[in-house]
């Protein structure tokens, strides 16, 4: 992508994608439903997550999972890695608000999405098409979204910074006049939602003058995340305590070893405790959140361990790197959340296939 750098229209960003591996060929998307809250990540490359695939998806994803939130991303487009623990969206490289305009009736009826994360306009200014009619291809845009999905809740954003100065100006102008579109739409009684995505990013965080780094992609899914937890419901109920309680330590003496979450001996007196969450069920698969908590030391690394034992296998998962042998699985940190202070903790998730019985297993915690 840096050897096109000069602000290729629309053309060059899709033939950057395809360069980088990250665009699928177009079709239906290989379908993840986990009959969670439909969201629909919808946009260009940016949501396609050109230069980092997956993009903001990838830190949106492993949010809602760790907040326990049951979420299903629908859309025609799929792409990620194996940590986005569902690929689906409807992210188009190099496409403006008209065209995505022309063709969102037909993907709401398709995919319903309860909700509609929208980031469109960068190619409008990069291509220089009509800027000053951008505001209102918004607008009507928009309003096609609301009438073909009216109980739908559609955060739309402003778009993010651009490199080039003049074009930088022109997405300014454009990001000016969204604030009035969504609050006219919300004066109307329609569920539409400011997030002010600008000033989140810099152009710092750009990798190519327009797609951001990985850092910046995931200061997208910050401001998703926030903007999504501030509205009842977009997301689902939320936080709930796991349906499995952890056993109290009892003072009665016991034949049977103590559930965890419970320190575990590791090397130099560093300890850690793991406990094990359902975030969610439904037929024939599950979603889990693991917490690790030091012990009262630091520690710099960590490892759980433990066994399933209704025959239960890992599909996907995230922040953690996770093996198995049998029902044995084994799951380690990853760079950044080995590092505990005294008392901290982390988390880590998975997707999960079961049938039948899903029971919740012991774990065991070493650290290091």
């Amino acid at each position: 992508m840096r050897a096109w750098r000069r602000w290729l229209a629309a053309a060059s960003l899709v033939v950057a994608a395809i360069a980088t591996g990250t665009v699928l060929a177009p079709g239906a998307a290989v379908a993840e439903s986990n009959g969670g809250v439909r969201v629909m990540p919808l946009g260009d490359s940016i949501t396609e997550g050109t230069q980092v695939p997956g993009g903001y998806r990838i830190g949106l994803w492993q949010r809602l999972a760790n907040g326990r939130y049951v979420i299903d991303f629908v859309g025609s487009q799929y792409n990620g890695p194996a940590n986005l623990g569902d690929h689906d969206h409807e992210g188009h490289p190099g496409w403006r608000i008209d065209q995505i305009d022309a063709n969102i009736t037909g993907w709401l009826r398709t995919y319903t999405p309860h909700t509609v994360l929208l980031h469109i306009g960068t190619n409008d200014v990069l291509q220089n098409y009509n800027l000053s009619g951008a505001p209102q291809r918004l607008s009507t845009l928009i309003d096609h979204i609301t009438a073909a999905a009216p109980n739908a809740e559609v955060f739309v954003a402003t778009i993010i910074p651009l490199a080039n100065s003049g074009q930088e100006s022109a997405a300014r102008t454009f990001n000016a006049a969204v604030p009035g579109i969504v609050q006219s739409k919300a004066n109307s009684g329609k569920h539409v939602h400011l997030v002010d995505m600008h000033s989140k990013l810099t152009t710092a965080d750009l990798t190519d003058g327009i797609h951001p780094t990985a850092t910046g992609y995931d200061k997208m899914a910050a401001a998703w995340y926030s903007a999504l937890q501030s509205v009842p419901g977009s997301i689902g109920q939320g936080p709930s305590p796991s349906p499995t309680p952890t056993p109290s330590p009892s003072p009665s003496p016991s034949p049977s070893p103590t559930p965890s979450p419970s320190p575990s001996p590791s090397p130099g007196g560093k300890s850690c405790s793991a406990a094990y969450a359902l975030a969610g069920q439904w037929p024939g698969g599950f979603q889990a959140a693991v917490t690790v908590t030091a012990g009262g030391s630091p520690i710099s690394s960590w490892t759980v361990r433990w066994q399933f034992g209704d025959g239960q296998t890992i599909s996907q998962s995230w922040s953690a790197t996770i093996s198995t042998s049998g029902s044995q699985v084994t799951a380690t940190n990853v760079s950044y959340n080995g590092a505990l202070g005294a008392g901290a903790s982390t988390q880590f998730g998975f997707l999960g296939n079961a049938n039948g019985a899903n029971s919740v297993p012991t774990l065991t915690c070493v650290a290091s």
